[in-house]
């Protein structure tokens, strides 16, 4: 899989455990000190966010690292 395919899919991940909790963008950014419009860019994988981005993320959806790196997500 190709870096490009990656970030998408760890977007498309993390809009699926977004949803999954409730949480509006602008709900998740504010948990973990962002804007919501980032957030959305992080969905759109039109960003490649770093670990000291991805750490709170995961902490604030009570998520394992590796949920927002699988192919398929239900």
């Amino acid at each position: 899989m190709r870096d490009e395919t990656k970030i998408k899919q760890f977007g498309r991940n993390l809009c699926a455990e977004r949803n999954r909790a409730g949480l509006s963008q602008e709900g998740l950014g504010s948990l973990v000190g962002l804007d919501g419009s980032y957030i959305s860019l992080i969905e759109r994988g039109e960003v490649n966010p770093t670990l000291t981005t991805i750490i709170p993320i995961l902490e604030a959806l009570k998520l394992p690292f590796e949920s927002l790196y699988k192919t398929n997500i239900d």
